[in-house]
């Protein structure tokens, strides 16, 4: 049986989704914004699945793991920049709640991951 794709965790798929609401979310900021939060929040969310991506196909779990831990900042990032825009009014609450809930289920899954690959780690 041949390894796993990155396309196959869960964890990527639903930071997937994330990118595609952040998208979604951003579409109608102000144009001022293109290239100030509306391309750092987007480049942050890409970020993350990049990150899984990149990680899934290095050697070693512990490069995994480096990766992954990148992965979690983005998504920390992106959690702080779609604050920010609700603060400027860019961002309806009930949109930055849903989309906050969607953070901290990546989170979840995320710290799972890392959890598993530690005990291999650990283990091995």
């Amino acid at each position: 049986m041949g390894r796993v794709s990155f396309r196959d965790l869960v964890v990527w798929q639903k930071a997937l989704d994330l990118v595609e609401l952040v998208y979604r979310a951003s579409e109608d900021w102000p144009p001022k914004e293109t290239y100030g939060l509306t391309g750092q929040v987007r480049r942050a969310a890409v970020s993350i699945v990049a990150n899984i991506a990149e990680g899934h196909g290095r050697t070693g779990a512990k490069e995994f793991l480096h990766h992954l831990s990148i992965a979690n900042g983005s998504l920390r990032e992106v959690e702080a920049q779609l604050l920010v825009a609700e603060r400027l009014r860019y961002l309806h609450t009930p949109t930055c709640e849903a989309l906050l809930g969607r953070t901290a289920e990546v989170g979840r899954l995320l710290q799972g991951l890392i959890k598993s690959l530690r005990r291999q780690t650990a283990t091995a």
